[in-house]
């Protein structure tokens, strides 16, 4: 396992021919873990924003789980998410990431929808690649 977790807002990135492609295809090529939650947030974006197919979501869902370790969503994640929203102020969605990430052992969170360089925990550093 890596001390890295990516955010679905870096992976979307890859469908992309720009800068931000390049960088994200750089996190993902050195690995990392990413939750149950990010492969949904991937797809209802992906659903909503574009004009893949069904077919091609799937390949590239399927390809994101081929690179990259992916945790589950448990009642412990719920649980550290909800005391992780209290404490820091982030929405429900981004502290159940945060709460994957820890879980997980994770040290590094690539995001761009969270505070840079916000420390959680005195372990777990917010990284926005984008700026």
């Amino acid at each position: 396992m890596t001390g890295r977790f990516i955010d679905s807002n870096i992976l979307l990135y890859l469908l992309q021919t720009d800068d931000k492609a390049d960088i994200a295809s750089s996190i993902v090529g050195q690995g990392g873990t990413i939750s149950v939650q990010v492969l949904h947030e991937c797809l209802s974006t992906i659903c909503r924003k574009t004009d893949l197919t069904i077919a091609e979501c799937n390949r590239f869902l399927y390809g994101l789980r081929a690179l990259l370790h992916v945790t589950p969503m448990t009642i412990e994640t719920h649980d550290l998410g909800r005391a992780v929203s209290e404490r820091y102020h982030l929405s429900v969605y981004d502290s159940m990431i945060v709460a994957a990430a820890l879980l997980a052992g994770c040290t590094e969170l690539f995001s761009e929808d969270m505070q840079h360089n916000l420390v959680i925990e005195d372990t777990l550093i917010i990284k926005n690649p984008m700026r």
